[in-house]
């Protein structure tokens, strides 16, 4: 039978599939435009049941804050290259999946899943643009933050993103400054206390090793692990690392210039390059 172009035209833009995706599947559809939907749709799912145990390890990372300032979200959206990463409309299509995100605040990675999307779940959306693709594409991470002022930070390329929870508002260029402290310097953590206590375990063995091989007296070993312990806390978490714009001062100092009573709340910092 005849298939109209513009028939083609709006299963495309409906499915984001290929024109003789769409065109194929009106024929198979006999023209009924919603079988042809469900056409595309199968076709997508079994296509992504090929490429399940495929690696997906290149993709985007976003972070975007709501129009209040109170809530922050990101997500890594993966496909298997970096020609299809670098695409606009995979970009757009992960800017999509965050905005629900930012609009229902869901708990968790399959709370988000379960979203509507332009009338499908996000998740069985994300399975359709496996097939239409050809490369597997997968939602693997959602994080939020919730605070008082919620700055996001995404680093050029879309591989890297921050979150920072402030306890009050903070100046633009100030949150934005700690956003990309937290991108470039990797923290594990905002202070100290914040350092689990396994980790701070470990440090205090590697200190006393270390000053032990250096043939360091063992009544003195407790006392360097603790010093080289304080080096630790002040490298690795965030409000006592040196701001890198001025590295006479920490980021706790860098805050205080503009309100002593300012601090971070929450921290979120996801990379595809771990």
């Amino acid at each position: 039978m005849s298939i109209k172009a513009a028939d083609v035209a709006k299963l495309r833009k409906a499915m984001g599939a290929g024109m003789m995706d769409c065109k194929n599947a009106l024929v198979e559809a006999d023209g009924d435009f919603d079988k042809a939907v469900v056409i595309i749709r199968e076709k997508g799912m079994a296509i992504a049941s090929k490429r399940a145990d495929r690696e997906a390890s290149e993709g985007v990372v976003l972070a975007k804050v709501s129009e209040n300032g109170k809530l922050g979200a990101m997500i890594s959206l993966n496909c298997e290259t970096d020609f299809v990463a670098k695409n606009d409309s995979f970009i757009a299509f992960a800017g999509k999946i965050l905005d629900v995100a930012i609009a229902n605040n869901p708990a968790d990675l399959e709370a988000l899943k379960a979203l509507d999307l332009e009338g499908r779940k996000i998740g069985d959306y994300v399975t359709e643009q496996t097939g239409i693709i050809g490369e597997k594409i997968d939602l693997s991470y959602f994080s939020k933050i919730e605070a008082e002022a919620a700055v996001a930070y995404i680093h050029a390329g879309n591989k890297l993103a921050t979150l920072i929870g402030f306890n009050m508002e903070v100046e633009k260029q100030m949150g934005r400054d700690v956003a990309m402290q937290a991108a470039a310097m990797a923290p594990i953590a905002i202070d100290k206390d914040g350092v689990a206590e396994d980790v701070v375990a470990q440090e205090l063995e590697i200190g006393k090793e270390k000053a032990r091989l250096e043939g360091k007296p063992e009544a003195m070993l407790d006392k360097i692990a603790q010093g080289r312990l304080g080096k630790f806390f002040k490298e690795s978490t965030l409000l006592n690392q040196d701001f890198v714009k001025d590295n006479k001062m920490s980021i706790k100092q860098y805050l205080a210039t503009a309100d002593k009573s300012l601090n971070v709340t929450a921290m979120q910092r996801f990379t595809l390059n771990a």
